[in-house]
């Protein structure tokens, strides 16, 4: 099985070119101004271009509205959105329609019972991510370098496509892989040495790691 990779919140050529290099499947460009990872759509535009052919260049948003993502989708000229916040089955479809791109849906997950409420959005989103419900006193919906009980996936029908996301790094990957293997991994902040500041050696043991875990997609 071919397991895609998603190295998130890049904001410098250096980081790109590392996650590229690295093999990864998408890039992501954050844009939410509570995150040390938020870019301005002009830039992510132009470090997009490294991507072109090479992986898709996804933009994670907040409950951002239709003005936001017009200037973000006509700057950067992403190929997929990342709905990251509490957008609703309607916001999803309107988005879909408006822009004519897929969309990933992100939830934040804890315990089993959190999965219900993926259900509305089956057939809606084209994929969805899992991360980690944010500690007590966070502003971020995700990039918070937490993770959850993989385990809570075990129950999850096998045909729902998702990516796993929640305090990944090389350290821990392996064992999030043998837990559940999904269709997709992303990693944040699991490749920084700061918030919001990527570390090329890093980025390149996570991706020695993955391979080391025995999982495609990463060569």
């Amino acid at each position: 099985m071919s397991l895609d990779i998603k190295i998130c919140g890049l904001k410098t050529d250096e980081a790109v070119a590392a996650a590229l290099d690295g093999g990864a499947s998408h890039v992501g460009f954050i844009f939410f101004p509570k995150s040390p990872r938020n870019i301005d759509p002009a830039l992510a535009g132009r470090l997009r271009r490294a991507a072109e052919g090479r992986a898709k260049a996804v933009a994670v948003t907040v409950d951002a509205d239709d003005a936001t993502l017009d200037t973000i989708v006509t700057a950067m000229r992403p190929d997929m959105l990342q709905l990251h916040g509490k957008e609703s089955v309607q916001r999803v479809k309107d988005v879909k329609a408006r822009f004519g791109l897929p969309v990933m849906k992100a939830f934040s997950l804890c315990e089993r019972s959190d999965l219900d409420q993926i259900k509305p959005f089956i057939g809606v989103a084209d994929r969805f991510l899992f991360d980690a419900k944010p500690p007590r006193g966070s502003e971020l919906p995700g990039g918070n370098g937490v993770s959850f009980d993989w385990q809570v996936l075990s129950e999850l029908d096998a045909s729902i496509d998702y990516m796993l996301s929640g305090g990944l790094n090389a350290g821990n990957v392996r064992e999030a892989l043998a837990a559940r293997l999904p269709g997709g991994i992303d990693v944040s902040s699991g490749v920084e040495s700061d918030p919001g500041v990527k570390d090329v050696r890093l980025i390149g043991e996570f991706f020695r790691a993955v391979r080391a875990a025995g999982s495609t997609g990463a060569a």
